[in-house]
């Protein structure tokens, strides 16, 4: 499959951004943030893992004595921030949240390295998501409104878990590529994000 970054993000990412389906004021500041998330995030370090790469609640079962994951078809060697990334959107809602998440993950206090790498990936993945979604919209021949109004991040995430929302119409592309683009904008103007991107930068660039 090769890099995430470079098989993956850069590659619908950029496809997005060359089909100018939103008015450039709307995104020019979406890929410039994004652009620094791709100049410091770690390439074929060690810390690839076998990764579902789709942690959707439709693919988690719970037999009531353990969990299953189902639905391998996008599994690949990958960074393991991916499948973190994936599951926090449904199951991440706030820093205690994150802080048990990881903690659990790793078995120890994530710290402040593990914390960073997550933070800014999720925010690509909010990237690939709204590159993604909003490509397959547009190929069904729906136009994009930049103003539109969409729902809340954390109550769309709730409505997928409880099944409410078909996302094989156009419409729910639109809406759910819409909520991760403004999400992934609303986290790049903060200061957790500005933070992230040195401490990865000063652990990796150069090295």
């Amino acid at each position: 499959m090769g890099n995430y970054f470079d098989a993956m993000h850069n590659g619908f990412v950029r496809r997005f951004q060359a089909a100018h389906l939103l008015p450039q004021s709307a995104t020019d500041e979406l890929f410039r943030h994004y652009d620094e998330i791709v100049n410091v995030y770690p390439r074929n370090d060690s810390d690839l893992v076998s990764s579902h790469n789709d942690l959707k609640p439709q693919n988690i079962r719970f037999d009531g004595n353990r969990i299953w994951l189902v639905d391998w078809e996008s599994a690949f060697l990958n960074d393991r921030y991916v499948d973190l990334a994936v599951a926090a959107n449904f199951f991440v809602n706030d820093e205690a949240d994150e802080e048990a998440f990881l903690n659990t993950y790793f078995g120890e206090p994530a710290g402040a390295y593990r914390r960073a790498r997550f933070f800014l990936m999720r925010q690509a993945v909010s990237v690939f998501y709204a590159a993604l979604l909003l490509l397959e919209a547009s190929r069904a021949g729906l136009s994009i409104d930049a103003d539109m109004t969409t729902a809340n991040f954390r109550q769309y995430h709730q409505d997928l878990i409880a099944n409410k929302i078909d996302m094989l119409t156009a419409e729910a592309k639109v809406q759910y590529g819409m909520i991760h683009l403004r999400e992934a904008l609303r986290n790049m103007r903060t200061q957790r994000f500005k933070d992230a991107v040195v401490r990865i930068g000063d652990t990796h660039i150069g090295t």
